[in-house]
């Protein structure tokens, strides 16, 4: 699991092109919404090693927050090969976290 957002992010075109799992977590660092966010998806995102997890710096004027009309944060995208399947705005629970993974990555 990623710990800090970063500037760089993939391009639209890069995530529509994955295959599997991936969630895009879309905020910033000084954001309490989203530090408030981070003990919750710890705990779910326990045993989901294989998701790929990009923590993107998100802001206006960036484009792959725009793409996904991204408005608050953090806002978590769930995604199996490239197509959205879930997403949570702000989420505080670690239950509705885990079933947003179990939708994209389902226990074996």
């Amino acid at each position: 699991m990623k710990t800090r957002y970063t500037p760089e992010a993939p391009q639209r075109a890069e995530v529509d092109a994955l295959r599997g799992a991936a969630m895009l977590e879309f905020g910033a660092n000084w954001c309490g919404h989203c530090m408030a966010a981070q003990a919750p998806l710890e705990q779910a995102y326990a045993g989901h090693d294989s998701v790929a997890h990009y923590k993107v710096e998100d802001g206006p004027g960036r484009p792959l927050g725009r793409s996904f009309r991204v408005k608050l944060w953090p806002t978590m995208i769930f995604l199996r090969d490239g197509q959205e399947v879930a997403r949570l705005v702000r989420p505080l629970k670690a239950s509705d976290i885990a079933a947003a993974f179990a939708q994209i990555d389902p226990p074996a």
